[in-house]
C-alpha cells in the first residue's frame, strides 16, 4: 500500500488520500469514507480548522459541515419543502396566466383613488384646484389619444384618405387661395393694429421680412426653396405668440408655468444651502445659479426614465411633421431642442444620423443653436429674466428653426429615413428612477464645469479687450472704446429692426454682440442688471447714459438671445455630432458655420413676432418715474413715459376733483408735469 497526495475537485482544498497497490482487498471507497469521518469527528470536538504539518497541504473540513446539514435536513423535511414549493409554484402560475388582467386591476384601483383624490379637490375647492383639473383632463385625453391611434389607426387613415388625395388635386390653385387669404388677414391686421398700438410692430413686421429676405440671397439653393416649412414655421410662430401674448389665457399659461417652474428650481437652495452653509448666496452664480443646473438635469433624466419626455417630444415633433411638412429626424430633433441641449437632442435618432440629408443635418444642427436647454433655463430665470417670456422662446423658436434651415439651405435629395420606416426614439439605459437621478446628477458635472470655466475665462479675456481697447481709443482721444461699443455699433441695425426703441437699441446691440462672440451666460447677467435698474426705479439717465431700457425693449431682447449660436457652441455641436456620426464629419464641419448663422437668424425672427406682439405699457411705476424726472435735470422732458403720466395723474386728478391727489406723487411731480403738459388748470395755479 502505498501512500500518495491528490486533488479534490473543490478549488483551494486537497487532502491526502490512500491509493490501493492492488494487493489489498479493502476498497479505496471505504477507506476513503472512513477517514473523512474520523476527520470530522475530530474537527468537531476541537471546533477548529485541522491543518497538516508545514510543508503539507491545507485542508479545510469544515466546508463539508453545511452540505452534511443540508442533507439531514432533507431527510427530516421533505413533506414541508415539497407543499411549500408546490404552493409557490401553483402561485406563479396564477400569475403568468392572469398577469394582464391583474395589471388592469391594479391600474383600476389606482387611477380610481386619484380620480376620486381630483374630485374630492375640486369640490372643495375648484379654483384652488383648477391646474389638477386642467392635468387630468389633458392627460385622458392623450390616454385616449394614444389608444384610438394605436388600435385604428389604419381605419382612421383610411377615413381621411379621400380628402387627401382631393387636397393633392386642387391643391395647385388651392395653395394660392391660401397665400392670398393669408396676406390680406396679416395686411388687415397690421392696419387694425397699428392704429390701436402705434408703430413700433410695424418696425418688427419690417425685420421679419428683411431676415427672410437675407436668408434667401445667401441661400445655398435660393432657386430650389419649398416655401411649404418657411411659411408654416412662421406661421406656427404666429400663432404661439398671439396665444400666449395676445390672449388672456394663454398669458395667464404661460405666466403660471413659469411661477411654478421658478417656485420649483428654489428647491436646488435647500441642497445648495446644506452643502454650502448659510451665506451660500454671497457667491450667487457658483453656489445659486449652477446648483440648479444640477437639479434640473436631475429631473430631466427621471422624466427620461419614465417616457414622459419622449413622449412629449413625439407629441411636438409629430405636431411640426404635420404642419411643416419636414422629416421625422429633423422634426423629432427641433422638438428636442425645446427640453434639452444642442448635443443631447439628437442622441433621441443617434441611429439614424449616418443616413440622413446635407439639408437635414443643417437643420439638426439649427435647432441646436436657435434654442437653448432646459438645465440653464433655470439659471437664466434665476438672474431675474422673465420665465413666462423664456418659455415662449423656447417653444416659438423651434419652428422657426425649421423655417429657416430650409430656407437657407433646403433640400435637395431624398430622404432615406421616413415616418414609414418606423423611427424610434432612444430609451433610457438606467435601470430605475434611483440609478436615473444619480446618472442625471452626474452627467451634469461636466456641464456645470464647462459652464463655470467659461464664464471665468470668457470674463477674464473681455476685461483685457476693454483695457486693450481703452488703450487704443485714447491713442485717438476716444478712452471709452470697448468691446461692447464696437458690437452695439455691429448690431445696433439688427436689434432696431427686431422693434427696439432707437435709444435702446445701441443697449440690445451690445447684448448681441457677448451672446455671439461669447455666451448667453454674459448677456443674460448684463440683461438681468438692466432689469433690475428699472425694477428699482432709479435714475435713467446718469452723464447721458443710459441705464435700463424700457420693458418692451427687455422682452425684445430676451427672445434674441434666447438661443446657443455663439462661437463656443460651435466646437460644442461639431464635436458632439462627429463623435454620433462618424461618416458625416466632413458635411459637419462643412455645414456648421452656416447652421450658426441660421439660428442667429432664427432667434431674431423670433424676437420680431414677440416686438410685433408684444403690447407696450407703463414700464415704471408713474409716482416714481415722476420723483426721478422732477429730481434730475439731464433728463429728456419729452420722453413718452413721462408724458403718459401726467396725463394719467391729471385725469385721475380730475375725476376725483381733488387739488393734490393722495398717494405717493409730490409737489414737484405736479410743477413739472404742468410745466412738460402748458396747462394752467387749477391744479397748477
Amino acid at each position: 500500500m502505498e501512500l500518495t497526495e491528490t486533488n479534490r475537485d473543490h478549488s483551494g482544498v486537497h487532502n491526502l488520500a490512500f491509493q490501493n497497490d492492488g494487493d489489498s482487498g479493502v476498497d479505496d471507497r471505504n477507506l476513503k469514507g472512513l477517514g473523512d469521518n474520523l476527520q470530522r469527528i475530530k474537527n468537531l470536538q476541537n471546533k477548529k480548522t485541522v491543518h497538516t504539518n508545514q510543508g503539507d497541504e491545507y485542508i479545510n473540513i469544515e466546508s463539508d459541515l453545511p452540505e452534511n446539514k443540508r442533507d439531514s435536513v432533507k431527510d427530516e423535511q421533505p413533506r414541508l419543502r415539497g407543499h411549500l414549493e408546490k404552493k409557490y409554484d401553483e402561485a406563479c402560475e396564477f400569475c403568468k396566466k392572469h398577469k394582464t388582467r391583474i395589471h388592469y386591476v391594479i391600474y383600476g384601483i389606482l387611477i380610481t383613488a386619484y380620480l376620486a383624490v381630483v374630485i374630492a379637490a375640486c369640490s372643495l375647492n375648484f379654483q384652488r384646484a383648477l391646474p389638477l383639473f386642467v392635468i387630468t383632463v389633458m392627460a385622458i385625453f392623450f390616454i385616449c389619444w394614444d389608444f384610438l391611434i394605436a388600435k385604428y389607426e389604419d381605419r382612421i387613415a383610411a377615413f381621411f384618405s379621400h380628402g387627401d388625395q382631393y387636397l393633392k388635386k386642387q391643391w395647385f390653385w388651392l395653395k394660392w387661395v391660401l397665400c392670398a387669404t393669408l396676406i390680406i388677414m396679416i395686411i388687415c391686421w397690421l392696419i387694425l393694429d397699428t392704429t390701436k398700438q402705434g408703430s413700433h410692430q410695424l418696425i418688427s413686421f419690417g425685420g421679419l421680412v428683411m431676415y427672410v429676405l437675407l436668408m434667401l440671397i445667401f441661400s445655398k439653393y435660393p432657386t430650389r426653396v419649398a416655401w411649404r416649412p418657411v411659411f408654416s414655421g412662421i406661421g406656427m410662430q404666429f400663432i404661439l405668440g398671439i396665444l400666449i401674448l395676445r390672449t388672456k389665457v394663454g398669458f395667464d399659461v404661460f405666466n403660471w408655468l413659469g411661477i411654478q417652474i421658478q417656485t420649483f428650481l428654489e428647491y436646488s437652495d435647500t441642497g445648495a444651502k446644506f452643502v454650502f452653509g448659510d451665506k451660500y448666496t454671497d457667491h450667487f452664480f457658483a453656489f445659486k445659479v449652477l446648483p440648479i443646473v444640477i437639479f434640473f438635469s436631475t429631473v430631466m433624466s427621471m422624466l427620461y426614465h419614465v417616457g414622459f419626455m419622449q413622449w412629449l417630444i413625439g407629441k411636438v415633433g409629430w405636431v411640426m411633421h404635420v404642419f411643416m411638412g419636414t422629416t421625422p429626424v429633423e422634426s423629432l430633433v427641433a422638438a428636442g431642442n425645446i427640453f434639452v441641449g444642442q448635443t443631447e437632442s439628437p442622441l433621441l435618432v443617434r441611429p439614424y444620423l449616418p443616413y440622413i440629408t446635407k439639408s437635414e443635418l443643417h437643420a439638426v444642427m439649427t435647432a441646436g443653436f436657435s434654442t437653448i436647454a432646459g438645465s440653464v433655463l433655470g439659471a437664466y430665470i434665476s438672474f431675474g429674466v422673465s420665465p413666462s417670456h423664456l418659455l415662449t422662446a423656447s417653444v416659438m423658436s423651434a419652428p422657426a428653426s425649421l423655417a429657416v434651415s430650409k430656407l437657407f439651405w433646403p433640400e435637395t435629395e431624398e430622404p432615406l429615413v421616413t415616418l414609414r420606416s418606423g423611427i424610434k426614439m432612444a430609451k433610457s439605459e438606467s435601470k430605475n428612477l434611483l440609478e436615473a437621478a444619480s446618472q442625471g446628477a452626474s452627467t451634469s458635472i461636466g456641464l456645470v464645469a464647462n459652464i463655470a470655466v467659461n464664464v471665468v475665462s470668457f470674463l477674464a479675456l473681455l476685461s483685457f479687450l476693454d483695457s486693450a481697447l481703452s488703450w487704443v481709443g485714447d491713442l485717438f482721444d476716444y478712452p471709452q472704446l470697448t468691446f461692447e461699443n464696437i458690437c452695439a455699433y455691429v448690431f445696433m441695425p439688427f436689434s432696431f429692426m427686431m422693434g427696439v426703441d432707437w435709444e435702446d437699441s445701441f443697449i440690445v446691440g451690445g447684448l448681441l454682440g457677448y451672446k455671439t462672440f461669447f455666451n448667453e451666460f454674459l448677456a443674460y447677467e448684463r440683461l438681468s442688471k438692466l432689469i433690475q435698474n428699472r425694477e428699482k426705479g432709479g435714475s435713467m439717465y446718469i452723464n447721458g447714459v443710459k441705464q435700463y431700457m424700457t420693458v418692451r425693449s427687455e422682452v425684445i431682447a430676451t427672445y434674441a438671445l434666447c438661443g446657443f449660436a455663439n462661437f463656443g457652441s460651435l466646437g460644442l455641436v461639431i464635436g458632439g455630432l462627429t463623435s454620433m456620426a462618424p461618416s458625416k464629419k466632413k458635411e459637419i464641419a462643412d455645414s456648421a458655420f452656416r447652421a450658426m448663422i441660421a439660428g442667429t437668424a432664427a432667434c431674431f425672427m423670433t424676437a420680431c413676432v414677440a416686438g410685433m406682439l408684444t403690447v407696450s405699457g407703463l414700464e415704471v411705476p408713474c409716482h416714481i418715474l415722476l420723483g426721478n424726472a422732477s429730481s434730475l435735470t439731464d433728463y429728456p422732458a419729452n420722453s413718452t413715459e413721462l408724458l403718459k403720466c401726467c396725463q394719467h395723474l391729471f385725469t385721475s386728478a380730475n375725476r376725483s376733483e381733488e387739488i393734490f391727489p393722495g398717494g405717493n406723487y409730490s409737489l414737484n411731480s405736479w410743477k413739472m408735469c404742468c410745466q412738460i403738459l402748458g396747462q394752467p388748470a387749477f391744479h397748477c395755479t
